[in-house]
Formats: structure tokens, C-alpha cells, sequence
């Protein structure tokens, strides 16, 4: 698999923006194949919305977590086994094995980069949907737990990269709480705070049960909605413990 077809396939999303600039720098010639798409999108003022088909937004995604990827990996100044093993698991599910040598590599590449997250996060933001930044973020700190745990700088970097996609600081938390473990993590999962009513932890619940339902992100892939599965039950789990907790029917 080629630099040239894997990029040619998100270069409508990328195109003259932050990620575009990263990718052209680390495809080179084949990324140049696109001059005269870049030409016309330049004269006419810059990128042509319209609306993207499954494919792209898929390999849409898998680029902007190989690009986060990287600040996450980097942000206690090392990088982990567990970590990269991870990111390959996921290329390797849900693009095939013929796709995991080229992604590490453009992974390993941008590991040697800095990668400015307050200059592509509002590109991600722009051209993705909130269901699927929110699923991409669940990845991202699920990269950072690979080891284990993850450390106070993984945390401050992840929950920077939630802002600068524009997700609300009420869904990072509820995100990040479902793996950072306290004793009010629960209800940080459910996005409320322990002096909720019932009536309120059954209406917190019900939100979240929406606005994370596995369905919003089917463009993406079976592989991509199991995990968005997974972090439903992480919601419902979060809810049965509080009922447990307070003897709620």
C-alpha cells in the first residue's frame, strides 16, 4: 500500500490545512501527485465542502489518530511498546494488514515531529462529526492507558486535545473518568456530581446512553463501533454502580 492511494483517499479533508502540511511533509513526491487539486482549491480560496463519503471518513480518522497519536505517546517524553502495539492493533482491525506497515511508519515519523495539537485540532473539529471526535478521543486516552495508567502530562495533553477538537470539558472528564479511577468517577462518567438526585442520575444517564450510542459512528466501521459499544457499557456500568450505591430501582 502506497503513500500515494492511502493519502489520495483524505486529501479532500486535509488539503492545504495543518494535517495536509504534515502529510505532504512526510509523503513527499506522492503527496505532490495532488498539486493541481491544491492549485484549484488555493484559486478558489481554500477547501470545497462537501459532504464525504464512508471511506473518507474513515481514512479521515485514522489520520487524525495517527496525528494525535503522536502528541499523546510524546507527552511524558517517551515512547512505550504498550502504546505503539495498541495503535498498530487498531490499524490492523479496522484497515487491514496492508495498511499497518505504512501507518507506523508515518507514525514513527511523526513521533520525530512536534505536533502542534492547538493547529490540527480545530482542522478535526471542522471535518468531523462530534459522535466520531468524541469516539476518537475515547481512543486516545485508551492509547494512553495502554501501559497501565497514564501519567499527569498524558492527562494535561488529553484533556488539551478534548478542547481543541471542541468537545465540551463535561464529556472529556466523563471520557478521561471512565479509565482514571476515583471514587467519584461514576458520576464524572455520567457527567454529574455526586449530590445529583436520583431523578437526575436517571435523566444524566439517558443523555449520555444517546449522545454515545454506538450507532452515531457506523461510518466508521464494525471495529470502530465495537469500541463505541465498549464505551456504552462503561456508561452503563457507571450507572448500575451508583444504583448499587444508592439502593436506586
Amino acid at each position: 500500500m502506497g503513500y500515494g492511494k492511502w493519502i489520495g483517499g483524505v486529501l479532500g479533508w486535509v488539503i492545504l490545512g495543518p494535517i495536509g502540511g504534515l502529510l505532504g511533509y512526510l509523503a513527499g513526491r506522492a503527496f505532490d501527485n495532488a498539486a493541481d487539486v491544491i492549485g484549484q482549491q488555493a484559486a478558489s480560496g481554500g477547501t470545497t465542502r462537501r459532504t464525504y463519503s464512508a471511506t473518507e471518513q474513515r481514512n479521515s480518522f485514522m489520520v487524525s489518530l495517527l496525528v494525535l497519536s503522536a502528541a499523546v505517546i510524546k507527552a511524558d517524553d517517551r515512547t512505550r511498546q504498550a502504546e505503539m502495539d495498541y495503535v498498530k492493533d487498531f490499524i490492523r482491525k479496522n484497515f487491514g494488514e496492508g495498511s499497518v506497515q505504512e501507518a507506523m511508519r508515518i507514525l514513527r515519523q511523526l513521533l520525530e515531529k512536534d505536533v502542534n495539537i492547538y493547529e490540527v485540532g480545530p482542522q478535526i473539529a471542522t471535518y468531523m462529526n462530534y459522535s466520531q471526535r468524541l469516539q476518537l478521543f475515547h481512543y486516545l486516552v485508551q492509547i494512553a492507558m495502554a501501559d497501565g495508567d497514564f501519567s499527569k502530562s498524558e492527562k494535561s495533553v488529553l484533556e488539551a486535545i478534548g478542547t481543541t477538537i471542541g468537545l465540551s470539558d463535561a464529556d472529556v472528564s466523563s471520557v478521561i473518568s471512565m479509565f482514571y479511577k476515583d471514587t467519584n468517577s461514576a458520576y464524572a462518567v455520567l457527567e454529574i456530581s455526586p449530590s445529583a438526585t436520583d431523578d437526575e442520575v436517571r435523566s444524566a444517564y439517558r443523555r449520555m446512553a444517546m449522545k454515545n450510542h454506538p450507532d452515531k459512528v457506523a461510518t466508521l466501521g464494525p471495529d470502530v463501533q465495537k469500541a463505541a459499544a465498549e464505551k456504552f457499557r462503561q456508561i452503563q456500568e457507571a450507572y448500575e454502580a451508583i444504583k448499587k450505591e444508592r439502593g436506586m430501582n
